[in-house]
């Protein structure tokens, strides 16, 4: 069974050593793992949702695997909440849909998507963006949300 998100964070959180890290994020290589690396280091992503953390939703605290989606699969729509992504979706809509899908995630997946939403993801799970870019580096940082 593939682990959610949050789990290959903490998993490479917990690694020792940055070899360990990496193989860790390289086993675990998803879109959606990358796509919260890019929100995170990447600064030329600017949010249209409002910064910070204190996001007023309601967590679920359904237990793992059962009624909550998965970032995995939510992933694709996180363009959305970034500038050049959906720019055409008004900024009540873009902040509505931010706290559904936030509602629907297992709340340890919210967090991740808030931390990285803010940068602060790192601050959380001792992952460098020196570590990422050694284990994805296929990644293209810059030159986003245009």
């Amino acid at each position: 069974m593939r682990l959610m998100i949050s789990e290959v964070l903490q998993k490479a959180h917990n690694a020792k050593t940055k070899a360990q890290k990496i193989k860790i994020l390289q086993d675990n290589n998803t879109p959606g793992l990358r796509s919260v690396f890019i929100m995170n280091f990447d600064e030329s992503l600017e949010a249209r949702v409002p910064l910070g953390e204190d996001v007023p939703y309601r967590k679920n605290e359904a237990p793992k695997g059962t009624e909550h989606t998965l970032l995995e699969k939510e992933s694709k729509k996180l363009y959305r909440f970034f500038k050049g992504g959906d720019d055409a979706l008004k900024p009540m809509k873009i902040e509505s849909m931010f706290i559904q899908l936030l509602e629907g995630l297992h709340e340890s997946e919210a967090e991740v998507v808030v931390k990285a939403i803010n940068k602060s993801l790192h601050k959380r799970y001792r992952i460098t963006k020196a570590t990422v870019q050694e284990a994805f580096p296929s990644i293209e940082w810059g030159g986003r949300g245009r």
